[in-house]
């Protein structure tokens, strides 16, 4: 499996014949100028785990150029066909529901955020709830995309359902949890095998890097990954 990650929770998941992006917020992030048609490129699968701008990015464009698969809750795959994504290449869900996606599974599980849009008016959409997102995968570790929460006890229950041996870690504080909180969920709920921090170092009234989590992580700080932006790693 090869991750890569483009700044802020843009991720793309190379495994087997699944090419998929998370969170493709590409156009516009303050981290990545190398636009989204590389990172979109043979792309069969697009998640989301959230409807704020920062997470949406380009999806509407990936998916109409690609004919992915999309996998969100049911409101942000009603918002994005109203914007003209094929109805016929969604796969909706919602906190507690698993589907499958060729290849994968995708989880859907609780995040403590919030979820909408602003349209061209400044009107706020309303886009269900915010939530995390475990790719479950027969022959490669799975993969657990936390998208932007806070800490919460029921991690717990996550992960004895679970069992992600990957986490990807929001720890910018502000809008998500911060360092402190983020290793305290990591150490406390988690017993992942590798840890990528993300939502940091993209805008300036969030964290700018990683430095305060490796040090919370303590003794366990082998297990966080840093990889750099637009390098894919083998995991």
């Amino acid at each position: 499996m090869k991750i890569t990650w483009y700044g802020h929770s843009a991720f793309r998941i190379d495994h087997g014949d699944a090419r998929i992006l998370i969170d493709p917020f590409l156009t516009g992030n303050p981290s990545w100028d190398g636009g989204w048609e590389g990172p979109a490129d043979g792309v069969t699968h697009v998640l989301l785990t959230h409807g704020h701008d920062d997470h949406l990015g380009d999806s509407v464009d990936i998916l109409k150029a690609t004919g992915a698969m999309l996998v969100a809750n049911f409101e942000i795959c009603m918002y994005l066909v109203g914007q003209g994504v094929d109805d016929a290449r969604i796969n909706p869900g919602n906190h507690g529901g698993t589907v499958d996606c060729g290849g994968f599974a995708t989880s859907f599980v609780r995040a403590e955020h919030s979820s909408s849009s602003q349209t061209d008016g400044g009107q706020n959409v309303y886009l269900g709830n915010p939530g995390g997102l475990i790719l479950a995968f027969e022959d490669a570790p799975s993969v657990y995309h936390m998208g932007d929460t806070a800490i919460f006890a029921d991690m717990g229950l996550i992960d004895e359902f679970h069992r992600p041996q990957i986490g990807i870690v929001p720890i910018g504080d502000r809008f998500t949890m911060g360092a402190q909180a983020a290793a305290l969920a990591c150490r406390r709920y988690f017993n992942f095998d590798k840890v990528i921090p993300c939502h940091f170092g993209s805008f300036p009234i969030i964290d700018q890097t990683a430095d305060a989590f490796v040090d919370a992580m303590e003794g366990e700080s082998g297990t966080v990954l840093l990889p750099k932006i637009g390098e894919p790693v083998d995991v």
